[in-house]
């Protein structure tokens, strides 16, 4: 059986609950259970990143030192990931890093070398699960107030909540979750990289 190897979270409301265009560190705080949740993935030895669009930096309402800072945080409360990826442009740029298109999740997984088939993407907008399934990984979505009924009724799998999604990572084979099926030509890396 393959197993899942990487798990890529959204942060806004999905690792922390969402505070539009933080910059502050001391805002940050983790939704329920997902140190633990986390901790079960780092222990089965499965890779863990975070692919965020930021879209307050192209917006001038925040600068990429205080993204770092703000990542900086939610490492502290929640461990280590392997691989950060962040998209600073805003909706109209037509970059091919801010999801829905794939190319924070493509760079993700080449940094963590591994596949996206054996990648699974959780986050809680319709968005997440796009880029997921553009990229050609699984996605998880787990719906908050701010997900929109369709896009609930458009995932490939839902989860009540962060630590359901992980269990669900942790107890289902690559293969049997979802298919994904990515367009071909889609590609792009994210402007920028892993903070410091």
């Amino acid at each position: 059986m393959s197993p899942v190897r990487a798990v890529l979270f959204d942060r806004d409301g999905t690792l922390v609950h969402d505070v539009p265009y933080n910059a502050d560190p001391a805002r940050v705080r983790p939704v329920e259970g997902a140190r633990e949740a986390l901790a079960a993935l780092r222990a089965r030895g499965i890779r863990t990143g975070v692919v965020t669009n930021q879209s307050g930096i192209a917006r001038g309402l925040l600068t990429e030192a205080d993204v770092r800072r703000v990542n900086r945080r939610v490492e502290e409360l929640l461990g280590p990931f392997d691989v950060w990826a962040l998209c600073p442009h805003g909706p109209g740029d037509g970059c091919h890093c801010r999801k829905p298109r794939p190319g924070m999740i493509l760079w993700a997984v080449g940094r963590i070398c591994t596949s996206p088939a054996d990648c699974v993407v959780i986050g809680d907008i319709g968005a997440d699960m796009e880029a997921a399934r553009r990229a050609g990984a699984h996605g998880i979505l787990v719906p908050t107030p701010q997900t929109r009924p369709e896009e609930t009724a458009a995932a490939p799998r839902v989860a009540p909540d962060l630590p359901t999604a992980v269990r669900l990572v942790l107890d289902t084979p690559a293969q049997d979750l979802p298919p994904t099926t990515p367009p071909a030509y889609e590609t792009g890396r994210p402007v920028q990289r892993r903070h410091a």
